[in-house]
Parts: structure tokens; C-alpha cells; sequence
């Protein structure tokens, strides 16, 4: 810092100290005339204190001189408060407030610097309050539904997101039976939950047709047509509300050619009459309504259909091997346990040529037919299904043998020799 000049003493102009560039103290004398002379009208622009202060600075060597805006920048001020007067004066009244728009740049009285890093301050309590609130959702979600981050330590997350989906279509028979990891239990909104069932496909679309070829000396189309007619018997007998219900499966009868003589015969007996030696289960899926009650519209079917030469000319075998999974409450009110039957049955059709066999064009014959029943009594001939529920007395003989799964479909019916009334290790 320069050294202070020493004060004029011959005139009574007041003195007024305005900085200079180059780290130097200059004066100026301001004679009260012209506008870059006048004071504010709030007081002297230097106060005694901050004057006394620069003083004793000076004579130490050290510090700098008080600022205050200069001439310049009092007589621009001034004008543009002038103009912003003359603005608001001059607007026109609106419906509410009209706000008078500031002549002067922005910041120039309003501090620019400041008001950002207020905006700045607020924005990150802002970020920081959402960020609180939404730990103190997590927390109370978390202590309601604790299993949402369980199942997902755990992996069942992503075992339930599997279920959701279906598998794809069987091809081949499977090597073994399915995975046992799942121990839920069945309930009234999920009823296949605990079963490999919950991966299979809903109702006919687990029932899909193979791509049709000549087979046997039967084109390709005459193929087509009686694999349609396969799964459409497939369907109303084990999947129609109607058939599962115990009513007449008018619309499967009609794919049988009438010509099957003793064998239709038999089927429309057991229809009428069911005994041990001719139960319309053999070939229909159907329960009671009087004792039980479908729990929604959903059973789940897994298996495949495919085309073989028949055993002599003039005929083509189309086998079936599907395994149908029924949920059951009792039919009563406030029921909730749910119980499931699980109904595996091989068919195989066939048809023929009618030049070479006495048959009905365009009819199907059932050559052989195999079942098996899990979870259903044994000791019942009535022609429908009876799953076993917990508060249910045990009747009947007493299942034994080793503990059979009836989701298991590694093994042919018809190899599969078991006791007529087994144990299943789930259903």
C-alpha cells in the first residue's frame, strides 16, 4: 500500500477516499456541486468507526481504505430506480397483483451470488427430506411384509417370478420326476402354489397339437383332422365344466365312432350306472358338486401327443399322455383348505382306413386306456373324484407301499405297476 497523503488543510470541501488500481489510496475532493458530489440520503457513505479504523491501518502499514460505491455507481443506481418508479406507475391494473418488472440487470441490487447458493442449499435439503422419507417407507414396508427381503436373500423371489411363467410344451417323456424344493401350501388365491403344477400350463393350452405328417398310409391332412379331434375329446372330457360337474360329456361321445360296438356299450353304462367294472373315470375327469367345489376356473395340464404306424394296415395310433391337476375346497361355507387331485391318464386313440375296417369316417377309436388317480379315495365306485381333507374321517383301506409322487411322469402307466391304494408323498 502507497503511504497516506498528508490532509488538505486550506479548504473546507469534505474529504472522500475512492480506491485506485495498483494497490494505491488516492483522494478526491468533493465540493458538494454536481451529481457524483451528493450523498446518499440514508448518512455520510464512510462511517466515523470505519474511518477511525483506516486511520490507525494506515499508519500500521496495513490494510485498505473503506469502499463505498463510487460517483458512477450512485448516479446509475439512482436512474434506474428512477425508471423502475416510473414503470410501476405507468402498468395497468390486472385482475390481482400485476409485479412491476426491474429495469436494472439482474443482481445489481439483488445479489445474484447469494440468491443461488440459497437455491443450491434448498435443493439438497429438499433431496436429503426425500431421500429420509423414503428410508422411513422402506423400514415400515419392510416390518409389514418382512418376506419381501427373506425372499429375496433366500432366492424364492426369483423362484416365484419363475412360476410365473409356464414351461414350455413337453416333447419327450421326462427322465425324472419333478423338483420337490417347494413346501408352500395350496390356498384359496394361489391353489397351485407348492406343486410343480404352478409352472404347467392353464387348461387346453397345456394339450398342444404336433405338427401333422402322413403316417401308415394316411396323408397328412386325414392326421390333421384326427389330431384336432384328439385334443378337442381331451378337452370336454377332462377340462369342461360341464363333464367335471358329472353331466352327460355329450360333445366327447360324439368324436367315437358308434361303430366300437361293446365298448361304447360299456361306456354308456358306466355314464348311467358306475361300478367297479365300468367307471366313467376311466376316461372322464368328475367330481360331485354337492361335496366339492372348483377352486377358479383353472386346471393345469401337463404332457405331449404324438403319431405312431398302427400294428396293422390301414390304421395309425395317436397317444396321448397328459396329467391334469384339479384344486378342490369343500362345498360349504367359509371352506378354505384347499386339496388337489391330480389325474394322469394315457390314451391312445386311433383311426382307420374305412376301406380295409368296418368304422365311421372321420370318428375316433380308443384302443386302450390307462389312470391314475392321486389323492382320491379307494374305496369309492361312484364315478367320482374324493380328495382327502384334513378333518375328514378315514374310511376305507389303509394306503401302504412306498410313498408314490403323481407328478411324476418319467414311467408309462401301462409299465407302471403299483398298489391299487398307495401313499403319495405330495398333491
Amino acid at each position: 500500500m502507497g503511504a497516506l497523503a498528508p490532509p488538505l488543510t486550506d479548504s473546507a470541501a469534505p474529504l472522500v477516499v475512492e480506491p485506485v488500481v495498483d494497490g494505491k489510496i488516492g483522494f478526491c475532493i468533493d465540493d458538494g456541486v454536481g451529481d457524483m458530489g451528493k450523498k446518499d440520503d440514508d448518512g455520510p457513505a464512510v462511517s466515523d468507526e470505519d474511518w477511525a479504523r483506516f486511520l490507525a491501518q494506515a499508519e500500521a502499514g496495513a490494510g485498505e481504505a473503506p469502499k463505498e460505491p463510487s460517483a458512477r455507481a450512485r448516479m446509475l443506481t439512482e436512474r434506474l430506480r428512477h425508471e423502475d418508479e416510473q414503470r410501476a406507475a405507468q402498468q395497468k391494473k390486472r385482475f390481482g397483483r400485476a409485479r412491476p418488472v426491474p429495469a436494472e440487470p439482474a443482481g445489481w441490487r439483488t445479489g445474484p451470488a447469494w440468491q443461488e447458493m440459497e437455491g443450491r442449499g434448498k435443493d439438497k435439503r429438499r433431496i436429503k427430506a426425500a431421500l429420509a422419507i423414503a428410508f422411513v417407507i422402506a423400514l415400515a414396508l419392510i416390518a409389514i411384509r418382512p418376506e419381501l427381503v427373506i425372499d429375496k436373500i433366500t432366492g424364492k423371489a426369483e423362484e416365484d417370478a419363475k412360476a410365473g411363467q409356464s414351461l414350455p410344451g413337453e416333447t419327450a417323456r421326462p427322465s425324472v420326476a419333478p423338483s420337490m424344493a417347494d413346501p408352500d401350501l395350496p390356498s384359496l388365491k394361489e391353489p397351485f402354489k407348492g406343486s410343480p403344477a404352478v409352472e404347467w400350463a392353464d387348461g387346453a393350452a397345456g394339450i398342444e397339437i404336433p405338427p401333422a405328417e402322413a403316417v401308415g398310409g394316411m396323408s397328412k391332412e386325414k392326421i390333421a383332422d384326427a389330431l384336432v379331434k384328439v385334443k378337442q375329446f381331451l378337452v370336454t372330457a377332462n377340462l369342461d365344466p360341464a363333464t367335471l360337474r358329472g353331466e352327460r360329456p355329450e360333445a366327447a361321445l360324439a368324436l367315437l365312432d358308434p361303430k366300437l360296438g361293446e365298448y361304447k356299450t360299456n361306456l354308456e353304462e358306466a355314464l348311467k350306472h358306475s361300478s367297479a367294472k365300468n367307471d366313467p373315470l376311466d376316461l372322464f375327469s368328475r367330481y360331485d358338486p354337492a361335496e366339492l367345489t372348483l377352486v377358479g376356473e383353472v386346471v393345469k395340464v401337463r404332457g405331449r401327443m404324438w403319431v405312431e404306424p398302427g400294428e396293422r394296415a390301414g390304421k395309425v395310433n395317436l397317444k396321448t399322455d397328459y396329467t391334469f391337476v384339479y384344486p378342490f375346497v369343500k362345498a360349504k361355507a367359509g371352506a378354505d383348505q384347499v386339496e388337489r387331485t391330480v389325474m394322469r391318464r394315457e390314451i391312445t386313440f386311433s383311426i382307420v382306413d374305412p376301406r380295409k375296417w368296418d368304422s365311421t369316417a372321420g370318428t375316433l377309436w380308443i384302443e386302450e386306456n390307462y389312470r391314475n388317480i392321486g389323492n382320491s379315495a379307494c374305496d369309492t365306485d361312484d364315478g367320482f373324484l374324493h380328495p382327502q381333507f384334513d378333518d375328514d374321517a378315514p374310511t376305507g383301506p389303509t394306503p401302504s407301499g412306498t410313498p408314490v409322487d403323481p407328478y411324476d411322469r418319467s414311467e408309462t402307466l401301462e409299465t407302471d405297476r403299483r398298489a391299487d391304494c398307495g401313499i403319495m408323498s405330495r398333491s
